[in-house]
């Protein structure tokens, strides 16, 4: 890891990146997010991988209603907009997907690595965040295998009491 890593109970590092959503690829930063719902920022290793389709697959069957009703869900990886605009397409994720390609989102939240049995730098740890409207990050997961998918009861609850606060 490139950095600290943000404990729970401290403010979620800002970012501006661009956006593959509905609206295209848009740069936004993590404020227009934040809201009167927690964000939850799920960051991924590579677009079209077979890990990550799963999660984000997931994520989008498991925390569908959460994307859209009870909080925002962010994938986050070192892809390129473009490629992260097919991937969302592809799997019909209903959420945004922020491409981090420059690697500074990664790196302020200290999740930027090096795969070296794939040889990869730079890509982002699999790892979730939960932050609450105010900006705080409420819960944090972090992979020790990039193969290994986040348990996505823990993440559904950390968004529930992030939501209560």
């Amino acid at each position: 890891m490139d950095d600290t890593v943000p404990a729970v109970g401290t403010d979620a590092p800002a970012f501006t990146a661009p956006v593959a959503d509905d609206d295209g690829i848009t740069p936004r930063p993590l404020d227009a997010y934040l809201d009167e719902t927690p964000t939850v920022l799920a960051f991924f290793p590579a677009a079209f991988s077979g890990t990550c389709t799963t999660e984000f697959c997931t994520f989008r069957d498991s925390l569908g209603p959460l994307a859209t009703e009870e909080a925002t869900v962010l994938g986050i990886s070192t892809d390129l907009p473009w490629a992260l605009a097919e991937f969302r397409a592809a799997e019909s994720l209903p959420f945004p997907l922020v491409a981090d390609n420059d690697g500074s989102v990664c790196r302020a939240y200290g999740v930027r690595t090096k795969y070296e049995q794939l040889g990869i730098d730079g890509v982002a740890r699999r790892s979730v965040f939960v932050v609450d409207a105010n900006g705080t990050v409420t819960y944090r997961w972090l992979a020790d295998d990039p193969g290994t998918e986040p348990d996505y009861g823990a993440v559904s609850a950390a968004v529930e009491a992030a939501g209560e606060d």
